[in-house]
C-alpha cells in the first residue's frame, strides 16, 4: 500500500464471510456518520460486499470537500444531513439496517455538555426514529477501566468503569440504546472498538510521527490493543446479523497485546531513527479481550508487524495523514 488509492482499495476489500452475511440481510443499509474517520471506508466496503444490489445510504454533514461527490460516484446514495436535527432525522428514508457511527471525543474538555449531547441524546433520537430496524452502533473500549496488563484485557462480561466525561458519555450512549432496544424491541449490536489503525491515523501513526520528530514517547501507558480498520469495519457490518435485544455487545480489537516500547523501536528501525522514551510502563492500561469477536469472525487480515511495516513506509514517504492523534497515552480520560 503506497498510495491513497491502494489504501482505500484494501480497506474496502470484502471477505467472503462479509459477502455471505450481508446476503442474508434483505434491504438497504444506512450509515449515519459516513463522513467521519471510519465512515467513508465502511461505505465503500458495504458497496463492494453487496455488489451494489441494494442502496447503501451514506448520511453525514460531509464537511470534507469532495467526499460526498466521491462516494456518490462510487455508487452510494448520499444524503447531506445533520442527524442531531430531529426534523432532518425524521425526513430520512425508512431502512431495515442502520450503522450508527456518530460520536464526539476530541474537544470534550471544556465542552462536556456538547459531548454528552452527541453521545447520548442523539443516539436516543436515532433509536427512536429507526425503531424496529437492526442497528449496529459504534461504542468504545473506553467504557472499561484500566486493568492489569497481565489480565488479558476486559471481556464483554467485565465490569465497566469509564474514566472521564468522554468515556462516561459513551457508556451513557450504550445505556440509552439499551433502553430503546428493550422498550421498542429494536435489535442492536454495540461495538466496543479500540484502537482502529490504518496508514493515515492511529496509534502506530502517532508513534511513527514522534519517532521521526525526535519527540519523547511516554511509556506510562506501555501496552495497547490495535486492529486494522478494514477488519473493524467488516465486523461492524457483520454484527448486524447478530443484533439482538438486549443488545449484542462485542469487543473489537486485535488479539495481541502491543508493547508501545517495542512498536516504537520497530518503527524506529524501519525509519532509521532511534526513538526517545520518557517514563516507565505502568502496571495497568486500557485493554480489551476480543476473543468472542475472533471466534465469530476470525482474525484480522493484517498483523501488527505488517501494520508497522506499512505505517513506517507510509510516513517515511510523506503519505497524507488525517492529523487526528488518538491520545491513547491519556490515563485521566481528558480528550
Amino acid at each position: 500500500m503506497r498510495t491513497t488509492a491502494e489504501l482505500e482499495e484494501r480497506l474496502a476489500r470484502p471477505s467472503p464471510g462479509l459477502v455471505d452475511d450481508l446476503a442474508r440481510l434483505d434491504g438497504d443499509i444506512m450509515i449515519l456518520g459516513a463522513g467521519g474517520k471510519l465512515g467513508p471506508s465502511l461505505v465503500r466496503l458495504a458497496l463492494n460486499a453487496t455488489g451494489r444490489d441494494r442502496r447503501v445510504i451514506a448520511v453525514s454533514r460531509f464537511s470534507e470537500p469532495g467526499l460526498a461527490e466521491s462516494l456518490q460516484s462510487e455508487g452510494a446514495t448520499v444524503i447531506s444531513a445533520d442527524v442531531a436535527d430531529k426534523k432532518v432525522l425524521a425526513e430520512l428514508p425508512d431502512v431495515p439496517h442502520v450503522v450508527f457511527l456518530v460520536g464526539a471525543k476530541f474537544g470534550t474538555q471544556g465542552s462536556e455538555h456538547t459531548t454528552w449531547f452527541t453521545n447520548t441524546f442523539v443516539p436516543g433520537q436515532v433509536a427512536d426514529r429507526f425503531r424496529g430496524a437492526r442497528i449496529a452502533a459504534l461504542s468504545t473500549g473506553n467504557v472499561y477501566p484500566l486493568v492489569p496488563v497481565t489480565s488479558g484485557g476486559s471481556t464483554e462480561d467485565s465490569p465497566v468503569g469509564p474514566v472521564g466525561d468522554y468515556a462516561m458519555s459513551c457508556l451513557g450512549r450504550e445505556r440509552v440504546l439499551t433502553h430503546f432496544s428493550g422498550s421498542t424491541g429494536t435489535a442492536m449490536s454495540l461495538i466496543r472498538l479500540n484502537y482502529a489503525v490504518e496508514l493515515r491515523y492511529g496509534v502506530l501513526v502517532d508513534l511513527a510521527q514522534k519517532v521521526l520528530a525526535g519527540e519523547p514517547i511516554d511509556l506510562t501507558t506501555g501496552q495497547v490493543n490495535v486492529v486494522w480498520q478494514g477488519y473493524a469495519n467488516e465486523v461492524t457490518l457483520r454484527s448486524l446479523l447478530h443484533a439482538d435485544t438486549p443488545p449484542f455487545v462485542l469487543n473489537v480489537t486485535g488479539p495481541e497485546l502491543i508493547s508501545v516500547r517495542q512498536a516504537a523501536q520497530a518503527l524506529g528501525a524501519a525509519l532509521g531513527k532511534e526513538p526517545v522514551f520518557t517514563g516507565e510502563e505502568a502496571p495497568t492500561a486500557l485493554l480489551s479481550n476480543a476473543s468472542r469477536c475472533h471466534r465469530l469472525f476470525g482474525y484480522p487480515g493484517l498483523t501488527p508487524a505488517e501494520l508497522i511495516e506499512h505505517t513506517a513506509r507510509w510516513v517515511a514517504d510523506g503519505g497524507p495523514l488525517l492529523g487526528k492523534p488518538t491520545k491513547f497515552e491519556r490515563r485521566d480520560g481528558r480528550f
